[in-house]
């Protein structure tokens, strides 16, 4: 499982929240326009108030209604015995009420409406001042209306000094939504499916990214135990005072950048590149190849390998020969690698070939260099040494 597999797992599952979400319903917070209007008695003249002063009840129709306005008696409105003084047979009339006495917007707003009023408005209770909520009302079928308490006691004082009250009820904005009770439970189980599965995925990852670098540190050390089996049975060799690789003209070890003394202990390879010991070990340890050649020690000695070596990039040696010595240097190489093969040969760095003579058409002598087994000091002594007269 990658990270895109995990990322489109995630997504899915967020889908599956917003579908069960949308799927249970929202409801949604609708305000209600209250066109107040009736005589003002001191000047006879006609007042009108409108203002967004309601809220729509959670269960109720979201529809216009306009009618006059009765106050209920017992202001509470519970009972069924509850008496609204309008006129015999009117119709089209609308319910105030006041919020409490232990009952529920249910029976109130069903009271009002075995009655006969088209809509129902409920103040709010002492103490609230000019606060409202939705109600909540199920089981109703006319519209309900909640008011502030302020705005419900300016309507009950006009209605009982007789004074004929209006109210025309308009659906105003929608707020929301607000989720349900099964919105909220359903978010909840996905949140809690899609960290599950985060958590999971994450735990597996770690399970197995560990699994591999234990995979690999085992693979290093197998590989480790086998160089230390190869490192044991190249040839080792002390030098001492006079040896070739002493002198003045001597080339330094490639590992540390130091000339080779007396008394200096060189483990020599299968290609006869030779090292100093305590340099050449902890290399051949990590990387298992010749620094100067990339002569793979472990296949060179014939040791088995139970593990895949991962194939190492070789870089180029950039040091200035010329095109016969390349070529020269390439013919030698084939040919040690052959005895390498076959159990490598002592070092030959003291060994000296003898100047071949040969007199050819036209060329009287060929003086050849001396022959080292150590290509870091070939080239120089093709350059000191190797001269040509006709």
């Amino acid at each position: 499982m990658g990270p895109f597999v995990s990322q489109k797992a995630f997504s899915c599952l967020l889908l599956a929240s917003a579908l069960q979400v949308s799927s249970v319903g929202a409801s949604y917070v609708c305000t209600a326009y209250l066109n107040i209007s009736y005589i003002n008695p001191q000047t006879n003249k006609s007042t009108w108030i409108q203002e967004e002063m309601g809220l729509f009840g959670q269960d109720s129709p979201k529809s216009d209604v306009k009618g006059d306005v009765y106050l209920a008696s017992p202001i509470f409105g519970c009972g069924d015995d509850t008496f609204y003084g309008r006129p015999n047979g009117s119709k089209g009339w609308i319910a105030l009420i006041q919020r409490g006495n232990s009952c529920t917007f249910t029976d109130k707003i069903n009271v009002a409406a075995m009655n006969g009023a088209i809509a129902a408005i409920i103040f709010n209770d002492f103490g609230t001042d000019n606060r409202v909520i939705q109600m909540s009302h199920p089981g109703t079928t006319i519209v309900a209306v909640m008011i502030a308490n302020y705005r419900g006691m300016e309507l009950v004082q006009l209605i009982d000094q007789g004074i004929p009250v209006s109210i025309a009820i308009e659906v105003g904005k929608q707020h929301g939504p607000w989720m349900s009770h099964y919105s909220v439970f359903f978010v909840s189980i996905s949140f809690f499916i899609v960290t599950a599965a985060t958590v999971g995925y994450f735990i597996f990852y770690s399970a197995r990214r560990l699994n591999g670098l234990r995979q690999q540190n085992r693979t290093q050390k197998k590989l480790k135990a086998e160089a230390k089996k190869a490192i044991g049975q190249l040839q080792v060799r002390t030098l001492r005072q006079g040896d070739q690789e002493t002198g003045p003209d001597a080339d330094a070890c490639a590992v540390c950048i130091e000339f080779y003394k007396a008394g200096d202990v060189l483990s020599i390879l299968t290609c006869n590149h030779f090292f100093h010991k305590s340099c050449i070990e902890p290399w051949l340890l990590e990387h298992r190849t010749c620094p100067m050649c990339k002569c793979d020690i472990l296949k060179a000695l014939g040791v088995e390998m139970d593990v895949e070596e991962q194939p190492q990039i070789s870089v180029a040696d950039f040091r200035s020969f010329s095109m016969s010595e390349d070529l020269h240097s390439e013919t030698e190489s084939h040919t040690q690698s052959e005895t390498a093969s076959s159990g490598y040969a002592s070092m030959h760095g003291n060994e000296h070939l003898a100047p071949v003579e040969a007199t050819q058409s036209g060329v009287e002598q060929v003086e050849e260099s001396p022959h080292y087994d150590n290509l870091a000091f070939e080239g120089d002594a093709h350059n000191n040494h190797r001269e040509i007269r006709t």
